[in-house]
């Protein structure tokens, strides 16, 4: 089986813990994408949505799902996204997409977050992936030095402005023994909007396409 149908195959099964007529939370990605197909055979199965980025709302409105701003709402019933790396503890890096921030938010407003990944995003310690990490433009430099100081190696993805309008710092040459201490200091670091570690607020279920079928963690 195929990446790409390991990918199908846990966005059809992360559709049935969808309860009907939820509030959604819609991430980003290939996966993510492969879900909102499957979410298209069931019209009417989720009233409305909140996305994390402006290609993913775009496809849901396509689909005849209303996309919601989240302020307007008191919390989201479930979070549907994919990552970049998971590991054991279902701590997760994310940020590929370039969606890493809108995605934490949504992250802290679900009651329930479901991570839907292929086999090969699963690793034993976080840091293969690079480690994305928005920045305010003009202390990309500031950023970028410190994250040097900490053995990353920074590299600004030229020409990609997330939709907040900043920029992104992919953190090469990391291997991550301790993901919420490091997404607690990177996070404290000034001119850093967030790191795509999701490890404090990991994901409560972690769907896994393998040839095998899914498994559920």
């Amino acid at each position: 089986m195929d990446v790409d149908a390991k990918k199908r195959q846990v966005a059809r099964a992360a559709l049935e813990l969808v309860p009907e007529g939820a509030t959604l939370g819609i991430g980003t990605g290939s996966t993510v994408n492969l879900f909102i197909e499957a979410l298209a055979e069931h019209p009417g199965r989720i009233r409305n949505a909140v996305s994390s980025s402006e290609a993913s709302s775009a496809r849901l409105r396509t689909i005849g799902i209303p996309v919601l701003e989240l302020n307007d709402l008191p919390g989201l019933d479930l979070y549907i996204d994919g990552a970049d790396e998971a590991n054991p503890a279902r701590q997760l890096i994310k940020g590929g997409g370039a969606a890493l921030t809108r995605e934490k938010i949504i992250a802290a407003a679900a009651r329930r977050f479901v991570c839907i990944v292929d086999e090969t995003k699963l690793v034993a310690t976080l840091g293969k992936f690079p480690l994305p990490v928005e920045v305010i433009p003009m202390a990309r430099e500031l950023v970028a030095r410190d994250l040097a100081r900490r053995g990353g190696r920074p590299v600004w993805r030229a020409g990609c402005v997330t939709d907040n309008g900043n920029h992104i710092l992919d953190v090469h040459d990391l291997r991550i023994t301790d993901p919420v201490g490091l997404e607690a200091a990177i996070n404290q670091v000034v001119g850093v909007v967030t790191v795509g570690l999701f490890a404090a607020r990991p994901a409560d279920v972690l769907l896994v396409g393998t040839s095998n079928g899914v498994q559920t963690r």
